[in-house]
């Protein structure tokens, strides 16, 4: 499914393919809450980075969080490259080295309509903030951490993935 996003002052528009259109997991990560504005999580979708086409280029900015050392002494830099609008702060996508081929805009970027989840899936309710409800269905999947599955087996589970984009 092609995906068309662009952020609140229209400085910078993207296009790309995504075979996981369907948001399923809402992060509660202090991260998101703070750089996303949301109401206590953000959604990411799942995309072929070799598909982002992005007009705008010139607005956008590269957020790298500051993250806790696995010791608990001192802290390193996250390899998670989050891209905002310079202009308006709107936050667009996820880019992770570790995982070069894919690319995760934000759902509430995204201008397509999208597809309603079947279900969500919660993770990282272990930072979530104390004022923060965490809503959803009965039935959901919660998380303290990361869940096992992945996106792209979430969607394969619940028969969700489109069909392969073209080259």
């Amino acid at each position: 499914m092609k995906l068309q996003g662009s952020c609140h002052c229209g400085k910078v528009r993207f296009s790309v393919e995504s075979a996981e259109p369907v948001p399923f997991t809402r992060c509660y990560c202090s991260i998101c809450r703070k750089t996303a504005g949301t109401g206590g999580y953000a959604i990411n979708l799942g995309a072929q980075t070799r598909t982002m086409e992005v007009t705008g280029k010139r607005a956008l900015r590269i957020y790298r969080a500051r993250l806790p050392n696995d010791s608990g002494q001192g802290t390193h830099i996250s390899s998670a490259r989050r891209y905002f609008c310079a202009h308006c702060g709107t936050a667009l996508w996820l880019w992770d080295p570790t995982w070069p081929e894919l690319v995760h805009p934000h759902a509430g970027a995204i201008d397509t309509p999208l597809p309603a989840p079947p279900s969500n899936v919660h993770c990282l309710l272990d930072s979530k903030a104390p004022w923060v409800a965490v809503e959803g269905r009965r039935g959901d999947p919660r998380f303290p951490h990361y869940p096992s599955m992945s996106l792209a087996e979430w969607h394969e589970t619940k028969g969700l993935t489109s069909p392969p984009c073209d080259e």
